[in-house]
Parts: C-alpha cells; structure tokens; sequence
C-alpha cells in the first residue's frame, strides 16, 4: 500500500521516499562515489567537488519542466538508513512522460528495495503528477536493473544495439515502459 502524507512523497510498508535535505550528503556520498555505481551509467564517478555541486543543487530543484528531476531520497523505516535514491525525470511535458531512474546503495542490494521504491515512485508519478506514460532506459548487461523494471511488469519496448560508448566499448541499452492504464490495471490484479 502506497501512501502520501505530510512529512513525505510516498512511502511503503518498509520505505518513505522523500526530497533530500542537507544532512542526507554524507550517506549520498558516500554510494554515489563507488566505482561500481557507475559500471552501467556510461560515466565515470563525479569529483567530491561535483558530487557536492550536484547534491546542493537537488535541494532547490523544481519539477514542472522538461528536463527536470524529482529525486527521493529512500530512506529505510526501521533505522532511518538512506539506502539509495529514485526519481521521474520530465522528458516529454506535452506528452505526458517521464523516465524512471534509480540508484542503490550495493550494501542493502538484494532485499526488493529497489522495485518497491520505484514501484512507489511510478504510482506518485501516474496519480499525482498525471503522467500517461513512464519509462525506464537501461544497460542491457544491468541484469539486476533489469529484474528490477520486469519485476514491476514494464513492458520491454526496444533494445538499442551499441547504442552508447564508454572507456571505449559499446553497451547495448533496452526501453522499458508502462501506460497509467497499465500500471492501475496492474495495481487492481494486485490488491485482489
């Protein structure tokens, strides 16, 4: 059951996504300067300076406009841990659509945070913001990404062969994608 309330955007059984505040760069920090964060982001990690710049930046971010970004924090329940963050990113304002990132501490890797909080994230995006259609682009060889959007039911939409390069090799990046339709079809066939 995803609710929303006073001191967050959504949250789960297990989870609150909230907007960040100051005191969340420490933990921020520290899973978003792993090398291996970065594996499938065709991007090496950012300078402790960027990082910092970046981090500042999300605290005053706006969401109305092609382009942006809202970013949750995922904060665990039981001990207040930020286990990673997850966020809608404005692609198509006229047409209604946003794309679904997320990024996750590898320490709390494995336990389903990850699709419950996207899971959170694609509901607010449908019955808050009024999206018609959310999708997710990702590495092909990301398997745990890839869990991650089938899990949730998105439909597999493309897979775009060599269709970024880094450090000199190509990777190979599939589209998934849900409609508001789909997604509250979904949810009903759930809660039965």
């Amino acid at each position: 059951m995803i609710t929303a309330d006073n001191e967050s955007l959504a949250s789960t059984d297990r989870l609150i996504l909230r907007k960040f505040v100051a005191g969340d760069f420490e933990a921020y920090s520290s899973y978003r300067s792993r090398p291996e964060i970065y594996r499938f982001l065709y991007r090496d990690p950012p300078s402790p300076e960027a990082m910092r710049e970046r981090f500042d930046a999300r605290l005053t971010s706006s969401f109305s406009e092609d382009g942006d970004t809202l970013l949750c924090a995922v904060i665990r329940r039981e001990d207040d841990a930020l286990v990673g963050d997850v966020g809608l990113t404005f692609t198509n304002k006229a047409a209604q659509q946003a794309e679904l990132g997320y990024i996750f501490n590898p320490v709390y890797a494995g336990k389903g945070y990850a699709t419950e909080a996207a899971a959170a994230i694609i509901t607010l995006g449908f019955e808050k913001f009024g999206f018609h259609r959310i999708f997710a682009r990702l590495d092909a060889k990301n398997a745990g990404s890839v869990g991650v959007v089938e899990r949730l039911g998105m439909r597999r939409e493309a897979l775009l062969i060599e269709s970024d390069r880094f450090n000199g090799i190509w990777g190979d990046e599939c589209v998934y994608a849900v409609l508001r339709r789909e997604w509250s079809e979904k949810n009903r066939a759930r809660s039965r």
